[in-house]
């Protein structure tokens, strides 16, 4: 099983969006596939369709006391531990609990053998439940979008992962992935440009089409159920082949070429 966590401080980046549909396209592609949202925004929850969560079906009792994992709901061919405002009361109560820090990565050892791929949303902060979602992961993949917004973000991400490594020094990113880009404006070339030259591995990016992505979202879908062989999904698949690749998953993605 490979633990993979979605993860950057700054919002708005496509971590949920990515969490959900590379998820699919794995699942898609035989793979047992668990999604844990980690974010009390719920928004990876929420755009799978999923609703009334009760905060017992999500990671709250883990993070806080230690507990198993709750029953994941079943969606679209996934597992799904979802979310709910409440989470963010784990918060505080891991404060202060020795070894909080690493409950999410024991649950998810308890029940290695009945996943191949785990993929964690962490929330747009770098609170306690990032910090947990963080040193659950096997690597972290890190979204950046082609703003300025994403390169102000990376001095902060080159200090959490100092601080996490100090707790796990075999922590790494396996793939940064460009979002949101548009070839059109030259801030996004420039930014692009850039980052080639900050980060390594880098991803291809992937496009900035709001529109597929926001109705997909309204609709509880994933791109490859709501528009498939879009030009996004088309994305979609790309990229979950680059992730693929860069944590040695030995699959194949219908639609792209070896």
């Amino acid at each position: 099983m490979r633990t993979l966590t979605l993860f950057n401080h700054a919002g708005g980046v496509m971590k949920s969006s990515l969490t959900r549909d590379v998820g699919y396209t794995l699942a898609q592609a035989g793979q047992r596939v668990l999604l844990v949202d980690l974010d009390p925004q719920a928004n990876l929850t929420d755009w799978l369709g999923v609703s009334g969560v009760r905060r017992e079906q999500t990671v709250y009792d883990t993070a806080s006391r230690g507990d198993p994992l709750p029953a994941p709901a079943q969606v679209h061919g996934l597992s799904l531990i979802p979310s709910d405002v409440s989470l963010a009361l784990a918060e505080g109560q891991m404060m202060g609990v020795v070894g909080a820090h690493l409950h999410l990565r024991q649950a998810l050892a308890a029940i290695a053998d009945r996943y191949d791929v785990v993929l964690i949303d962490s929330p747009p902060s770098l609170g306690q439940l990032s910090i947990l979602g963080a040193l659950a992961a096997d690597h972290l993949i890190v979204p950046v979008p082609t703003r300025q917004k994403g390169m102000n973000a990376l001095a902060g991400l080159s200090e959490a992962m100092a601080t996490y490594r100090k707790l796990r020094p075999d922590l790494t990113v396996a793939l940064y992935v460009p979002t949101l880009y548009d070839a059109r404006r030259s801030h996004d070339r420039e930014a692009y440009a850039a980052l080639q030259g900050l980060l390594s591995p880098l991803a291809s990016p992937i496009a900035d089409r709001g529109a597929v992505w926001n109705d997909s979202s309204s609709a509880g879908q994933p791109v490859g159920v709501y528009a498939p062989g879009s030009p996004v999904h088309r994305d979609v698949l790309r990229v979950t082949a680059e992730i693929a690749q860069a944590v040695g998953l030995e699959i194949m993605i219908a639609g792209v070429e070896a």
